[in-house]
């Protein structure tokens, strides 16, 4: 694999926390802009200044790896054969074809297969590649490694999901991609809070939560898909709003604790 493309950010620490931010890039390849109905209705569905939230991390010695290209290029958590995550429910696939709310967007022919090989080629197959290389160096430094898949959503997607979601969304793959102990470490930090949470609800993590989650080896994988109305005033306004610091907050505090609790628990002895 050549040297990391521009688009892909990787931030090492030592810790044994891996933060990934798959879906809060907004850049657009004009080849591909060109394509679309509009790129302002092609970031209505951006994870919303989640790099932001998470900012502290890397002094916190976490590693992020982060794409700054927009999900509407490809998809990074979608399973890349094509395959539905969530089979029978409205969702999005690799190369996404619409928003969340249905709206199509290109102007005209929509990527064949040919398209949606070459861009898995140049820009999924290497932010996988980077994630599988920072668990792989973690996981030689640590006896077990969590990998922490960051999300946001706007709190009302009706196509979705009814009504208002949780303001914290775990994903865990039923159970399997993480020790159940995390899983209630994780609960337990969230519902200390004033924030609703529920866990394995409409989100149960997606292809990068289910595809690295073995916690039989060591490594445990968890996504976390927050409402944006929790850190943010959402609107009309597109692509989003500016990021407020004093409306974020009150989220950033609670996220810092829960890495903070995270951490302590990675750098545990695993049960024997």
């Amino acid at each position: 694999m050549s040297e990391p493309a521009e688009w892909l950010h990787v931030s090492r620490g030592e810790a044994p926390l891996l933060l990934s931010l798959p879906h809060t890039g907004t850049q657009i390849p004009d080849d591909i802009a060109g394509q679309l109905r509009s790129t302002t209705l092609a970031l209505v569905d951006t994870d919303c200044w989640v790099e932001k939230l998470y900012d502290f991390a890397p002094a916190m010695g976490v590693t992020v790896v982060r794409t700054t290209l927009s999900r509407t290029v490809i998809d990074v958590n979608r399973d890349p054969s094509g395959a539905s995550l969530y089979p029978g429910q409205a969702t999005t696939g690799l190369c996404p074809v619409t928003t969340f709310d249905g709206e199509p967007l290109y102007a005209q022919a929509e990527p064949d297969a040919a398209e949606i090989d070459r861009r898995r080629r140049l820009y999924f197959d290497p932010y996988h590649h980077a994630l599988r290389t920072e668990i792989s160096r973690l996981r030689a430094r640590h006896g077990r490694v969590i990998l922490y898949d960051a999300h946001s959503i706007r709190s009302r997607v009706p196509r979705l999901f009814e009504g208002r979601l949780p303001d914290f969304n775990i994903g865990t793959y039923d159970g399997r991609s993480c020790d159940s102990d995390l899983t209630r470490l994780i609960e337990t930090v969230c519902d200390s809070t004033s924030f609703t949470r529920v866990t394995n609800g409409r989100f149960k993590g997606g292809w990068i939560t289910r595809h690295y989650g073995r916690p039989q080896t060591g490594v445990h994988a968890v996504q976390m898909e927050l409402a944006q109305a929790s850190y943010m005033e959402e609107s009309c306004a597109r692509p989003f709003p500016p990021y407020d610091p004093a409306r974020a907050a009150p989220m950033r505090r609670v996220l810092k604790e829960l890495f903070e609790r995270l951490l302590k628990w990675a750098e545990q002895e695993p049960r024997s």
